[in-house]
Parts: structure tokens; C-alpha cells; sequence
């Protein structure tokens, strides 16, 4: 070891020998582990990493519903699990810090699955909480966005005073399909003089090129589908 890591002569009595050369040096933050000490927590990469893998393991897919040829992605049982739950909010939360975005006055959550995780998020984040709630749900002056369906159109609507002129917005989902939902509540974000920062989505139907149609940066949690059902 170089005589640069050579502890200082007032350095207290338990560091104070100079370890072997062959030996890690215990006061090291890397060689933690090694000298009896407790290991430092992971990186934030390796972290991340870790949590995709038991979040993806715990998805389960049903063929044909609701209907003939879709694969059905289902979220639930990480819900159904305390620890998953957990590690599915840290998980959004590191990949949020990761982004660069920076941080969100506001998390918008869609109707309907975005409301499972939205608030908690917000809350893990500092941020204030958004329903963006198909037409006719919520109460006073409102703003309207139509969005396509794969059998005709529907509306989302947000209250009018949700989000403050030049707040910073992260819009929520479960999956990302064709992208016409969330593309509709980033537009009423807009309407409402906010910025959309970013989309985060837990799964991608990747096949389907939602994020084509989205006006800000895209990040999602989980490896998605990357072709449709055979039928």
C-alpha cells in the first residue's frame, strides 16, 4: 500500500497500525467488508439493477384477455407483496434520479393503474399528486383531452387548477401501448401551463411504437413485449 493511505500519528488507537501489504486496509470504505466492518450499501446502478430483476420475476402474463391474440401483463402481484411494493417505488425513484430530469413539482397519474403507485412516488419524490381521470369523474371546471382507442376515441380529463403555470410534471403509467392515453395527458399538462419532463411507464409494449407519440423523454421500469400474441 502506498504511503499516501498511511494513517496519521494522531489517528486513534484502533486504526493506528498500519496494515500489511497483503492485507486490505479495514478503514478503506472498498475493503468495508473485509475488516470486519459493515459493507457499504450498493450503487445506485447496481441497486436499480438488482430490483428490475425481482420485479420482473414476479410479473405473471395471461394469453387471450380480454380478448383473442393480447398478452395480458399483470401488475398486481408486486402490489400483493410488501416488498415487492417497496422495491417497485425505489426502483421508479432511482430511475427518476437517474434520468437527469430533475426533480418534479408535480407526478400525473392515469386513470386508472397509474393511481396504484402515482401518490406514493410523489410523496418519495417531494412532489405533489395528479389524477388524470376519464370524462365526467371529476368535479369542477375541468380541461379535455380525446385520445384512440383500437375501437373508437375517449376523453381524459384534468381539474383546471391542477398544475401551475411552469411546474415541472412527470406523467405515470403502467404500460405504454399505443401511446394515446399518455399522450393526451401530457397534452392537458400543456393546456394547463406545465412542462412534461418525462414519462415513466413499469412495461413497454414495445411493438406497438407508443413512445413515437410522446413529446418528452421516455423511461420504462421493466423489459416489455416485443412482438404481438400469435394467434
Amino acid at each position: 500500500m502506498s504511503s499516501t493511505n498511511t494513517p496519521a500519528a494522531h489517528t486513534s488507537k484502533a486504526t493506528s497500525s498500519h496494515p500489511s501489504r497483503d492485507k486490505p486496509d479495514p478503514t478503506l470504505e472498498s475493503n468495508a467488508s473485509q475488516g470486519g466492518f459493515a459493507a457499504t450499501r450498493p450503487s445506485a446502478a447496481a441497486e436499480l439493477a438488482s430490483l428490475k430483476i425481482k420485479l420482473q420475476s414476479s410479473l405473471r402474463q395471461f394469453p387471450d384477455f380480454p380478448e383473442p391474440g393480447i398478452l395480458f401483463e399483470d401488475i398486481l402481484p408486486i402490489f400483493a407483496n410488501p416488498e415487492l411494493h417497496e422495491g417497485l417505488l425505489r426502483a421508479l425513484e432511482l430511475a427518476v434520479e437517474k434520468s437527469g430530469w430533475g426533480k418534479p413539482d408535480v407526478v400525473v397519474g392515469l386513470d386508472a393503474r397509474g393511481f396504484l403507485f402515482g401518490p406514493s412516488l410523489a410523496l418519495r419524490l417531494g412532489a405533489s399528486f395528479v389524477p388524470v381521470r376519464k370524462r365526467g369523474k371529476l368535479p369542477g371546471p375541468c380541461e379535455t383531452a380525446e385520445f384512440q382507442k383500437e375501437y373508437g376515441s375517449d376523453f381524459f380529463q384534468m381539474q383546471a387548477d391542477a398544475v401551475k403555470q411552469g411546474q415541472k410534471v412527470l406523467v405515470v403509467d403502467d404500460i405504454i401501448a399505443t401511446g394515446g392515453s399518455a399522450a393526451a395527458a401530457g397534452s392537458l399538462v400543456t393546456k394547463l401551463g406545465g412542462t412534461v419532463a418525462g414519462y415513466v411507464f413499469i412495461l413497454e409494449l414495445d411493438f406497438l411504437k407508443g413512445r413515437d407519440k410522446l413529446d418528452a423523454p421516455v423511461y420504462t421500469l421493466l423489459t416489455g413485449q416485443e412482438e404481438k400474441l400469435e394467434q
